[in-house]
């Protein structure tokens, strides 16, 4: 009974010697792992061999030998479990058949991806707040990694975007309404989507992808019809503009009424719906006398007022779907049209013309060339009778109006600037406005800049006969009628031209009324600039002439004391004698100094000045023209000799010395008529003689009771 185990378990033994085997049949390998060493070795008897089995893995494994080898890197979202399948044969009969198992583990080693780069989202815009606007399904991310657990964070591209959506949660990325939507604020807002698979940026192994979200708001016809202009106390209310305007009495204006602050005009307050409008009436147009246009919103008149009153219109303005309508005010006042007069913007309009310009040429503005002129005239009570408005000139025949354009009305062949008056009358109201209108007649094309050259004017009283100052014309204030506001379909009253600046101010003129008051130009002076240059080259010529005169005049009167005369040392020459004809201008009064006693001697008449010499012009402080030099005395300078007065005017030049003397010469020449005389006195006693002799000559003649036979008169010389 002992043997029989024993012989059991040798048989048990020699049969396990006689079959395949390994050590271990499961492994477990993180992906992306690449194994050159063997997985496990196989035991196979010596009359058998080992393969891969039908159930393997496909080109997981390979058998070397007796050893078996991983053939691949594994990858866990590719394949999670890999499978050996060892068959042991003997011949083709399959002997022993073992299993091995490889599991592979998860890594992090893929990034979240995004279905999408771009999405576009449309949003109505009276969507409600804290409502899902897009589902999470449409903008979760995908990741291979089976067990990554994906974060989600909203970042906002548009400023102020993020104050309206938001992510439901940071692992849902589904998103929501936070504030309610505004379509004239942010039509169009984006965002970029963010998503990593780890909470925590830093840690490794991290990834990330981006995706942008673009979300159009839709608009929503959530506000009525605005009157404009209209003042917004925000963006969803407006303070609609009331409507003001008036007409004539009297008379029925065949256009559009001009209204303040503007036009009739509404737009849909949803300005991305842009609802047609549709105007009507609701009260105020029973007795039929004003009417409206249902597509443009003009105010017109059907009939006119007879007298003056106040018209309130309630006009209603209706979205073409009928949704909604707004209503708001219009007044007119009809008021007596009489007094009322047009105003021009201007009181001063230039032009510029090429002279040899023939009728019907168009004058240029001086500011803007070659823009033509245009002269225009409001009337600030009633804007609409502007049309109503005709032009003329005045007075110069040179030009006329053709509507608000100035045209030349006659060949233009002299060069300058001409003036006119332009009237403005309103057929209407027959209230006329005036301005004047200058015009530069030029061989030169006009200046881009528009500057003109005026002739030169002279305000002096005396000046040459056609030239003067240039009057300045009467001030006009511009028209009062407010600027209106453009809209599609309304006809507006035509706008007053640029604002210029006047360069400087001139009155109308008539050229009928006197020569005195034409206009300046070349054809009327009569200098012309060729003659004026003459005469300023004779006039200086004769102020040479007047300075040598001088010269020489100074000459003769200084000259004794520059140099020596008959070898004789210059003396000192007291006050007394000199002349009081010649003092200066601040010593000199003018006034005749006392002459001496007649002499018995019968007195002699003084040469009379040739008649071609031309008068001097009397000193402002002369008392009267007709005065002669009054006579000074010459005191000997002992004073005591009755000889020692002697009178200073003489016919006869005497040689000898000590006195002064005014000698009227007949043998110099008609150049110099009066020559004074101041000789170096020798000596005392021969003074005195002079004294005697020349008191005969001319005691009568310079006596304080008469002037001789030199009566004053044309020939007389003055100082």
């Amino acid at each position: 009974m002992g043997t029989w185990p024993l012989l059991l378990l040798l048989l048990v033994a020699t049969a396990q010697a006689q079959v395949c085997s390994v050590n271990q049949t499961f492994f477990e390998i993180e992906e992306n792992t690449t194994l050159s060493a063997p997985l496990l070795d196989i035991y196979v008897p010596e009359d058998q061999q080992v393969t891969l089995g039908p159930s393997s893995t496909l080109f997981a494994f390979r058998i070397r030998g007796t050893q078996l080898f991983l053939n691949i890197t594994p990858d866990y979202e590719e394949n999670s479990m890999l499978q050996a399948h060892l068959e042991c044969k003997r011949g083709d009969t399959v002997v022993t058949q073992l299993r091995v198992f490889v599991s592979v583990l998860d890594v992090n080693d893929n990034p979240p991806v995004f279905p999408y780069k771009t999405k576009q989202w449309g949003v109505p815009e009276d969507t409600k707040v804290k409502a899902t606007v897009i589902p999470e399904t449409e903008l979760e991310a995908q990741d291979r990694d089976r067990d990554d657990i994906l974060f989600y964070t909203l970042q906002e591209v548009t400023p102020g975007a993020s104050d309206f959506f938001s992510l439901a949660g940071v692992n849902r990325p589904a998103l929501q309404l936070d504030r309610s939507l505004d379509f004239d604020a942010l039509p169009r807002m984006t965002f970029q989507l963010l998503v990593r698979d780890t909470q925590e940026e830093n840690k490794q192994p991290s990834h990330s992808a981006t995706a942008t979200l673009i979300l159009e708001v839709q608009p929503a016809d959530l506000r009525p019809p605005w009157f404009l202009p209209c003042v917004y106390s925000d963006g969803h209310v407006c303070i609609q503009a009331q409507y003001h305007g008036a007409v004539p009495t009297g008379h029925r204006l065949p256009g559009p009424l001009t209204l303040r602050p503007g036009p009739i005009y509404a737009v849909d307050g949803d300005r991305g719906i842009d609802e047609r409008i549709i105007y009507s009436m609701v009260t105020g147009h029973e007795d039929g006398t004003f009417s409206i246009g249902a597509d443009s919103g003009n105010l017109t008149m059907a009939k006119s007022i007879p007298s003056p009153q106040t018209f309130v219109l309630m006009v209603k303005g209706e979205q073409a779907d009928g949704a909604r309508y707004s209503v708001t005010q219009v007044t007119v006042e009809a008021l007596d049209a009489n007094g009322s007069l047009p105003r021009f913007p201007e009181s001063l309009y230039r032009g510029t013309v090429a002279l040899g310009s023939g009728p019907g040429v168009a004058v240029q503005d001086a500011a803007a060339p070659p823009q033509p002129l245009r002269i225009r005239a409001q009337d600030p009570e009633f804007p609409d009778l502007n049309s109503a408005i005709t032009y003329r000139i005045t007075n110069n025949s040179n030009f006329r109006m053709d509507g608000e354009a100035v045209l030349t009305s006659a060949l233009l062949m002299q060069a300058g600037v001409f003036y006119a008056e332009v009237e403005a009358t309103n057929t209407v109201t027959s209230g006329t406005a005036t301005t004047v209108l200058e015009v530069q007649v030029s061989e030169q094309e006009p200046s881009p800049t528009g500057t003109t050259l005026r002739p030169p004017t002279s305000s002096m009283p005396g000046g040459p006969p056609g030239m003067g100052t240039s009057p300045s014309p009467p001030s006009a204030s511009p028209g009062g009628s407010s600027a209106q506001t453009s809209k599609p379909g309304t006809s507006l009253p035509t706008s007053p031209g640029s604002s210029r600046n006047p360069w400087s101010s001139g009155t109308p003129v008539n050229e009928e009324s006197s020569t005195a008051a034409k206009p300046i130009s070349n054809g009327d002076r009569r200098f012309s600039t060729v003659e004026m240059a003459v005469l300023g080259g004779v006039l200086g010529a004769l102020l040479l002439l007047a300075l040598i005169a001088l010269t020489v005049l100074v000459h003769k009167h200084y000259g004794h004391r520059l140099k020596c005369c008959s070898g004789k040392a210059l003396e000192p020459q007291p006050q007394g004698f000199d002349n009081k004809a010649f003092l200066t201008k601040d010593e000199a009064n003018w006034e005749p100094a006392p002459s001496p006693p007649p002499s018995p001697a019968p007195p002699a008449p003084p040469k009379p000045a040739p008649p071609d010499a031309e008068p001097q012009e009397p000193s402002p402080h002369s008392p009267a023209p007709s005065h002669r030099v009054p006579e000074s005395p010459a005191v000997a300078p002992d004073g005591g000799s009755p000889a020692a007065v002697r009178s200073i005017l003489t016919k006869e030049r005497r040689p000898e010395g000590g006195y002064k003397a005014v000698w009227f010469g007949e043998d110099i020449g008609a150049e110099a008529d009066v020559v004074v005389l101041n000789t170096p006195g020798s000596e005392v006693d021969g003074a005195g003689d002079s004294g005697s002799e020349g008191g005969g000559d001319e005691g009568a003649d310079a006596g304080p009771g008469g002037r001789g036979q030199d009566a004053p008169g044309t020939d007389s010389i003055y100082f």
